[in-house]
């Protein structure tokens, strides 16, 4: 049986950093929300065999969301970490037999709406079909300082330091074992949930381009990088 690759993104996020006065997934870009510009990057790739997004339960904007889009499901399960998001997507996707335990999931954040369609199609084909799953990543390239206040207390050696992007690909019965565990408190990503199992994930080249709408001076770059300035 073919193994599914299935795209879940969670959404639950309230974005106070971007400070737009609603969350940074539904700000418009060039006619879209950002999620709409995220789940599309699913939709229209050939290896994705369904798309998942969470928003959290009091989540109005997402009212009517899911008739936009064809084969999308938006689920009202959002937690209060993306940890706990992620994991009750995860568990509803079992418990419906929506993915069985084999299948992948590919998590990726909402605001990275810019992820090029080679990005993810070179993880699901180095990392779809190992058992460690992989996430995409870019070698660090700036100098990294160590903070003691608003003075630098070191130079942090980058040699091997990767920054991590997503989707990041795990089987969903590993995904879940992983943000599970006992010791899964305080993960930031899902490959350090499955780190912690003392999995080691494969890291695969990832885009400069996949950045992550975080700071209100990052939509100028999405702008660009969407063609909607």
């Amino acid at each position: 049986m073919k193994r599914k690759n299935i795209a879940l993104i969670p959404a639950a996020g309230v974005g106070l950093r971007f400070g737009a006065g609603k969350p940074k997934q539904y700000v418009e870009i060039g006619g879209k929300t950002v999620l709409e510009h995220t789940v599309c990057i699913f939709q229209n790739h050939p290896s994705i065999d369904m798309t998942v997004v969470v928003v959290s339960q009091e989540d109005v904007l997402a009212d009517g969301f899911q008739t936009a889009f064809a084969g999308v499901q938006v689920w009202k399960i959002g937690g209060r970490t993306r940890a706990e998001t992620v994991r009750n997507g995860v568990a509803k996707l079992l418990e419906t037999g929506l993915a069985s335990a084999d299948d992948n999931i590919l998590v990726h954040d909402a605001a990275r709406c810019c992820l090029p369609s080679e990005a993810l199609t070179r993880l699901i084909v180095q990392a779809g079909n190992v058992e460690q799953g992989g996430i995409l990543a870019v070698p660090v390239a700036d100098t990294l300082k160590r903070a003691d206040g608003g003075n630098i207390s070191a130079t942090v050696e980058r040699t091997g330091l990767w920054q991590a992007q997503t989707p990041q690909l795990f089987r969903a019965g590993l995904l879940y074992l992983a943000l599970t565990a006992e010791n899964s408190d305080g993960v930031t990503d899902e490959a350090s949930a499955v780190e912690k199992l003392g999995i080691r994930p494969l890291l695969v080249q990832g885009d400069v381009c996949n950045l992550k709408l975080t700071q209100p001076q990052d939509e100028r770059l999405v702008r660009l990088l969407l063609n909607t300035v």
